[in-house]
């Protein structure tokens, strides 16, 4: 059987005050990808996931989330940005954070009630987090957070997960772990993660998108040196070591 299109990009273009961001991109992610997107910073990650969730209008191309115009969509995709702005001494808590996530289905205004509690209390679980419900949101650890705002995309019932740059406050003991969980939510929805680190990339995703304004593509998790000079403008080799490829730069 087919798989069903999740997200759908065709001859994609964006610019900034004349300055391209995205130039002629396409890209299709299907039900239960796990795709990753790695390349240099202002190369155009972030536009690309702001484009998927409608926040950024292309000014040629066209794009279809979940068959239908992404800001249409919106409501079915959960969103990890790179960066959760938030005051660590205010008093909230994990809970509180997760129940955020349910305003696109409930609406900023009206209460929660048992159903929003109980889909809160379900993410937290998936997430291993159920045990921390009522721990102030500062008082826990990177890895943690990290989880309470995946849990909090999750609350949604998504069916396709967006992550910037989710392990930048992870302690490398903790990715591990880390993306294991991302292994056992892409059974329930689609995920693209935009990430530096291309070692980890390599060894979990299923396949692997290189962004540099322009999109090198191929629909496999395989890096080949030739994407990556592409991708990066200079000369990069990845080397084995252990059961992680580590990047490096040759001389230039």
């Amino acid at each position: 059987m087919a798989s069903t299109d999740i997200v759908r990009l065709e001859n994609v273009w964006v610019s900034y005050n004349g300055t391209p961001a995205l130039e002629d991109v396409n890209l299709v992610v299907v039900e239960h990808d796990f795709l990753g997107v790695i390349g240099p910073n202002g190369g155009g990650k972030s536009t690309l996931l702001k484009v998927i969730l409608g926040l950024v209008k292309p000014q040629r191309g066209s794009v279809t989330v979940l068959g239908s115009l992404p800001e249409r969509s919106r409501n079915r995709i959960g969103y990890v940005p790179q960066h959760s702005n938030y005051d660590h001494d205010f008093p909230v808590s994990v809970m509180e954070v997760v129940l955020m996530g349910r305003y696109g289905k409930r609406g900023i205004l009206k209460p929660y009630d048992g159903s929003d509690r109980e889909a809160a209390e379900k993410a937290l679980a998936r997430v291993g987090m159920l045990s921390h419900a009522h721990t102030q949101i500062g008082q826990l650890s990177g890895g943690q957070q990290q989880r309470t705002f995946i849990a909090r995309a999750l609350v949604s019932d998504p069916a396709l997960l967006l992550l910037d740059e989710p392990t930048a406050s992870v302690d490398s003991a903790m990715q591990t772990d880390f993306y294991e969980l991302l292994e056992e939510l892409k059974r329930e929805m689609a995920i693209v993660m935009v990430s530096h680190d291309i070692g980890a990339v390599s060894v979990f995703v299923d396949k692997i998108a290189c962004l540099n304004v322009q999109l090198y593509y191929h629909g496999s998790s395989e890096i080949t040196p030739q994407i990556l000079e592409a991708t990066y403008k200079c000369p990069v080799q990845l080397i084995a070591h252990g059961d992680i490829p580590h990047r490096v730069l040759r001389k230039h």
